[in-house]
């Protein structure tokens, strides 16, 4: 753990201090973009150009829970000064529909149970700034995240999580797997898009390989509530 800070980790509310969350939130989502391209499948390009009433309904909108890790430096606390930097972020969708969380046959994935023996997430955009690597961040971020589900409401016990990610992007890969997710499948740019919520940034032609080509790892990990 990085001797100059203390970390916490927490869910963003979706009424207190909105405003000032969204900001930090944007500031912190835009360097990710910048820093690692390759991990999202969302551009800079196109979130640097949302509207702060955008980025407001991104932390407010129903069915999604954002999860964040700060870091404060020790020498400023000490002081009596909390200054806390958002480092790092996860997103949780869910929970979601039968519907919205089915893929095709040639997904790999498995069949699914009814929503009432079984709860349906996707896990989201999981990023620590490049100067707070190496610290086991990601893991507990995710950890945080899985007390929420397991306390926030009582059934059904079982809770599926689910979540796809570019096979190249070993450590985030591998982070997963230590967390207990396993590859069953692979999935298109349309597919991860859809179940980021994102459909409404897909091109009226999807038919090029860049959409249409089973590349993206899917990744699952069962929990209990019990």
């Amino acid at each position: 753990m990085n001797s100059e800070y203390t970390y916490s980790f927490f869910r963003v509310s979706k009424t207190d201090n909105i405003n000032e969350s969204a900001r930090k939130y944007r500031d912190l989502r835009l360097r990710a973009l910048q820093t690692s391209p390759g991990s999202f499948a969302s551009t800079y390009e196109t979130e640097a150009a949302f509207s702060e009433a955008e980025w407001i309904d991104r932390l407010t909108i129903p069915g999604f829970e954002v999860f964040i890790c700060a870091a404060t430096p020790l020498n400023e606390k000490a002081n009596g000064q909390n200054p806390a930097e958002w480092i790092g972020q996860v997103t949780f969708r869910g929970p979601m529909t039968e519907a919205e969380f089915a893929l095709p046959a040639e997904s790999g994935q498995s069949e699914q149970k009814p929503e009432t023996e079984e709860e349906f997430w996707q896990v989201l955009g999981l990023f620590t700034l490049p100067d707070h690597r190496g610290n086991g961040l990601g893991a507990k971020l995710c950890q945080e995240a899985f007390d929420y589900l397991r306390t926030w409401r009582s059934s059904p016990q079982q809770i599926h999580l689910r979540l796809m990610v570019k096979p190249e992007n070993h450590i985030t890969v591998n982070l997963y797997k230590r967390l207990g997710f396993s590859v069953i499948g692979k999935c298109t740019l349309v597919e991860a898009l859809r179940a980021a919520g994102d459909g409404h940034l897909l091109p009226k032609d999807t038919s090029t390989a860049k959409y249409s080509e089973r590349s993206g790892l899917i990744m699952a990990f069962y929990m209990s509530r019990a």
